[in-house]
């Protein structure tokens, strides 16, 4: 009982337009927590992960294309089996027609052999900085239409970003740029890669060069970099493949990836914190000056 009560009150318990830096924090811990389970897609706490989420746009006041933020989809898993999941979007109106879409995928992997993977780099890092972007713009009106994208499933294949671009809630060729981040919590040495200059070199001066100890690198979307190209290896891959600009902030792999101590105490706060505001501060360029 303690426990769903409080699965059905933290959601709510958030009335600020503009979030502390702890609440990133906040938000990263809470979304890592056992209780969730470690997010997997078609999954009770996957379905709790996303009404958080869908609350949290709904207390900021964002509007949604659909009675509750969710854009269900439906796709064939392991075995043929048919998996239920929702993609939770938001957007704010700007001055334009055109729309960058912000995304970040808030799954992870589950449980396996009695351990949680929490995902708390993959990717409750990047779902928590979509929030507090959000945030950030809700009180404020975008040059662009602003779509935040909260994606199921991207770890059984990008499913959720699939599903986005084949049935969009906006015309494809409206979207300027889709910008995803997808683990940017966890780097020892300071560095967060943004791909997508490789194939869009106009977009390399829209780019802030870091902030704080945190250096930002471009690079890792060269198709000759074999495995470490990785312009299809996270959401933003399907955007490419319309011919969608895209930019994508993320780490390299490191030791916890897809382990069970990808915990919320291993990530590094400080990078964290230091990441989220570089790439706020590349939204806020983008809008100005795309």
């Amino acid at each position: 009982m303690k426990y769903l009560l409080l699965l059905l009150i933290l959601p709510f318990g958030y009335c600020s337009h503009t979030q502390p830096a702890n609440q990133l924090l906040t938000d990263l811990e809470y979304l890592s927590s056992d209780s969730l389970k470690g997010r997997k897609t078609g999954t009770p706490e996957n379905t709790v992960a996303a009404n958080f989420i869908a609350s949290r746009f709904k207390q900021l006041g964002l509007q949604s294309y659909t009675t509750d933020y969710m854009q269900p989809f439906r796709f064939k898993g392991k075995g043929n089996a048919e998996i239920q999941a929702a993609n939770v979007l938001a957007y704010i109106p700007g001055r334009k027609k055109e729309v960058i879409v912000i995304s970040a995928h808030f799954d992870h992997v589950g449980v396996a052999n009695g351990k949680i993977y929490n995902g708390a780099d993959d990717n409750a890092s990047g779902t928590s900085a979509l929030l507090s972007f959000a945030a950030y713009f809700a009180d404020k009106q975008p040059a662009y239409t602003l779509l935040f994208s909260a994606f199921d499933a991207e770890e059984m294949g990008l499913q959720g970003s699939k599903a986005f671009v084949a049935n969009p809630p906006v015309p494809l060729e409206n979207i300027k740029l889709n910008i995803n981040m997808d683990m940017i919590s966890h780097n020892d040495k300071g560095e967060l890669y943004v791909a997508g200059t490789f194939h869009y070199p106009q977009l390399k001066s829209l780019l802030t060069k870091g902030y704080g100890s945190m250096k930002l690198i471009t690079g890792h979307d060269n198709p000759k970099q074999g495995h470490d190209d990785w312009t299809f290896q996270s959401d933003h891959g399907p955007f490419h493949q319309k011919r969608i600009p895209f930019l994508y902030f993320g780490v390299e792999d490191h030791k916890d990836y897809h382990q069970e101590t990808d915990e919320y105490r291993n990530i590094n706060k400080t990078f964290f914190l230091d990441a989220a505001e570089a790439i706020k501060q590349t939204i806020i360029k983008i809008d100005k000056e795309l």
